[in-house]
């Protein structure tokens, strides 16, 4: 079965982050901010929130704080109803969290502040990546490395990928659909809503479904 398959390499990697100085009280100076602060900055607060053990509430930073410190529960919805992987560029998405903070300054009631040392601080990050020497050659040993790898593996495959392939794709069922030729698999991994699970929950749905796949794999050679 091994012949000509190209190995899944996994890899993980660790997202290094540093403050920019900058901090948001309120609405109006978080929609100040969003417009000026860098790509780099929008990018670690949207998506990289997700290796950042976050609330299955919100889908970025931005409404995880306007729902928790500002109560804005409304604001912070339409926040997370923002896919930040159904855009091609950073400044796109800048515009659409914009807009999202503009219809609700808008508005009545007035915001109100957030309570000191609970204010929006603006970070960026460098994220460095790395081989863990942990490769598979088909579903077995796929299935043997998932349950095993770091959760920041997991995170690059699934979420990181989505921001270098085209279509909504990810590594794992990039690989599953094209080198092993299980299109069914693949479709059924690349349709794990992202929003929806933690990594961990990624993990133990990606496990199920591969699990199934070998043990109609061993039914068949019975």
């Amino acid at each position: 079965m091994g012949k000509g398959i190209k190995p899944f390499e996994f890899k993980e990697c660790v997202i290094v982050p540093k403050s920019t100085g900058k901090k948001a009280r309120n609405l109006r100076e978080l929609r100040s901010l969003l417009g000026r602060v860098t790509d780099e900055s929008i990018s670690h607060h949207t998506y990289q929130y997700f290796l950042s053990g976050h609330v299955l509430e919100y889908t970025n930073a931005f409404a995880h704080w306007v729902g928790e410190s500002l109560g804005e529960k409304g604001l912070s919805e339409h926040l997370s109803n923002i896919d930040p992987y159904s855009f091609s560029e950073i400044e796109l998405l800048r515009n659409e969290l914009l807009k999202a903070v503009d219809s609700r300054l808008e508005a009545p009631p007035r915001p109100r502040d957030a309570a000191p040392g609970d204010e929006f601080f603006f970070s960026e990050s460098i994220t460095l990546t790395f081989p863990v020497r942990v490769r598979a050659m088909n579903l077995a040993e796929f299935l043997m490395a998932v349950r095993y790898v770091d959760r920041s593996s997991i995170y690059y495959h699934f979420y990181e990928a989505r921001t270098r392939l085209e279509g909504g794709a990810d590594d794992f069922s990039k690989w599953i659909s094209g080198s092993l030729g299980q299109k069914d698999l693949g479709g059924k991994i690349k349709s794990i809503d992202p929003f929806m699970h933690t990594l961990e929950g990624i993990r133990e749905h990606i496990l199920e479904a591969v699990e199934e796949q070998v043990r109609k794999q061993m039914e068949e050679l019975s």
